[in-house]
């Protein structure tokens, strides 16, 4: 009998249950394993129910840890377990993408939209699943190592910091990785168990969420350890709760407290760019700023692209924004378009600048750093425009926008204010960057029309939450149909209003100087994750080439 035959017979005969799930009916398996990554989506669509993401992944990781360690499975067949686990995970996330249907707005037909839309909602979520479904067969590579293979204890710490480094890396891939279903916003419903993030960031919650259920999948395979296993689980979820605590105890405000306020002038994106649009948006947004101002707010933060125009070549805009702030006395902060100076249109920035009381623009001005893949650029132009004709037209825009290169801090009368538009919030390092260069404050304007009610606009909210935790900085966030809030530095929303609906959001915040420890140690944890994977990965092939030298030896 050959070795490989007398291991397959031994785990045929093993009925732990580790053994008798390997022996399972293969749907048993699919089914578990789909079941939790469904679930799991549920929990970051539906923060409300965030408690449950520390158990809802136990049925998949449970047939993980069991497959991976089996040498009989092949790692071909690991990545497609990883691709049917991951391709249902994003495809209840991007699950909106539905919302979008038909796309009036870009003037394509129902057949055409049709067709965009299953695209987009299936295409995407297979694009980021052919990635993360690597994460799988690496596992398993790594687990089946001589060192690894003898502490399956370890083995859920290691599946949590793998899922930890594919997080990061798709929020350091560029468009190709897209950082939208983080474990860690289905977190910020119970904000306590997400306060962690002012420490370690929001990785450290994903680590944290995963090696938990892992843990208690632990707990299930191996009945001998159930005590051990029960005690990991319930160690790393109360240390979490106590980081969490203690944040939440020891949190103050710094100095005088600020009215600041959103306008959500409730123009979609087939309003914006009608005939009438920028009248209509200047009546909009005056109307909103003078009730805003009545109210007390001092500074108002307008929605992504409130003037579709490019403003440094309308005299008359200008014109207008320098009037409406002297007027109120407040400083704005506007969504619009600029350029390069001199430069020709559809050479474009989506911008911010900030009008003063005093009716001057400030000489700083921000440009959006991460545009939307398809909205604002469209990725391999040429090759898209062949195969899928009507997805380069989602976009409202003839051509690619610029891209914006750096952090910027305005330094107002009010404070010192961080600003961002839109998907930049979904990428860490941008609100990081901000507090780094002195932002007391960071601001968001965005266009989130195109979720119309679905969730995606509360996942997108949600962002913006972790983000305030992960610097200790007040948000405050405009949209152009919601939602548009104030945000704490807890996380809490403070102030909110909901989509579809004109009007605007005022709330009290701090400009406030202190730092997070997150703040100043940045990625490390994600960093010695990293490693943690590198080292156990390449640890197998190491111990190849130290077992041939040693018998080349004897």
């Amino acid at each position: 009998m050959t070795a490989s035959a007398d291991m397959s017979g031994s785990l045929l005969r093993d009925r732990t249950p580790a053994g008798r799930l390997r022996s399972a009916p293969a749907y048993v398996r699919w089914l578990l394993l789909v079941g939790g990554a469904v679930l799991t989506g549920f929990t970051v669509l539906f923060p409300q129910i965030g408690l449950l993401e520390w158990v809802s992944l136990i049925p998949s990781v449970a047939v993980i840890l069991t497959l991976a360690a089996d040498p009989t499975v092949r790692l071909r067949r690991m990545y497609l377990y990883g691709l049917a686990f991951f391709e249902s995970y994003y495809l209840v996330i991007f699950h909106w993408f539905l919302y979008m249907y038909p796309l009036t707005f870009a003037g394509l037909s129902d057949g055409a939209s049709a067709v965009v839309v299953a695209v987009a909602w299936i295409g995407l979520s297979a694009f980021q699943a052919v990635g993360a479904a690597l994460v799988f067969p690496l596992f398993a590579l790594a687990v089946r190592g001589r060192w690894l293979s003898r502490y399956p204890l370890l083995h859920p710490f290691l599946f949590a910091a793998m899922w930890t480094v594919l997080e990061w890396w798709q929020a350091n891939s560029g468009w190709s990785g897209v950082p939208w279903g983080r474990l860690p916003l289905g977190q910020v419903g119970l904000l306590i168990t997400a306060e962690s993030a002012a420490y370690f960031g929001s990785y450290f919650v994903t680590f944290l969420l995963v090696a938990v259920n892992g843990a208690a999948a632990c707990l299930l395979l191996y009945p001998d350890r159930r005590r051990l296993c029960a005690g990991l689980a319930a160690g790393m979820f109360l240390c979490d709760v106590a980081l969490g605590g203690l944040r939440l105890l020891t949190y103050r405000d710094e100095g005088e407290a600020v009215t600041v306020a959103a306008a959500q002038g409730n123009m979609s994106s087939l309003d914006k760019w009608s005939g009438d649009s920028l009248q209509k948006a200047s009546t909009i947004y005056a109307d909103l700023t003078t009730q805003a101002a009545a109210d007390g707010a001092v500074l108002v933060v307008w929605p992504e692209t409130a003037l579709a125009t490019r403003l440094d070549q309308s005299a008359s805009m200008q014109d207008y924004l320098s009037a409406l702030a002297q007027q109120t006395g407040v400083t704005l902060l506007v969504g619009t378009f600029t350029g390069e100076e001199g430069a020709p249109s559809g050479s474009d920035y989506n911008s911010v600048v900030a009008v003063l009381p005093d009716g001057s623009f400030h000489g700083t001005v921000y440009n959006k750093r991460n545009p939307v893949p398809f909205g604002e650029f469209v990725p391999f132009r040429e090759l898209v425009m062949t195969l899928v004709p009507p997805l380069a037209q989602v976009g409202m825009l003839d051509s690619d926008l610029l891209v914006g290169e750096e952090s910027v801090v305005f330094d107002l009368n009010e404070g010192r204010v961080g600003s961002m538009i839109c998907f930049d919030s979904i990428y860490e390092r941008n609100a990081l960057e901000s507090v780094r260069n002195g932002a007391e404050l960071l601001a968001v304007s965005t266009n989130d029309s195109w979720f119309q009610d679905s969730r995606g606009i509360w996942m997108h909210n949600a962002q913006s939450q972790l983000r305030a935790i992960e610097t200790g900085r007040y948000m405050i966030r405009s949209g152009n149909t919601g939602v548009s809030s104030v945000i704490s530095p807890t996380g809490q929303v403070e102030a909110e209003l909901g989509p579809l609906v004109s009007g605007y959001v005022t709330g009290k915040v701090h400009f406030n100087g202190s730092r997070t420890l997150y703040s100043y140690i940045g990625n490390l944890f994600a960093y010695l994750c990293i490693a943690f994977c590198a080292l156990s990965v390449l640890a197998r092939p190491a111990e190849a080439v130290y077992r041939r030298r040693k018998q080349r030896g004897h």
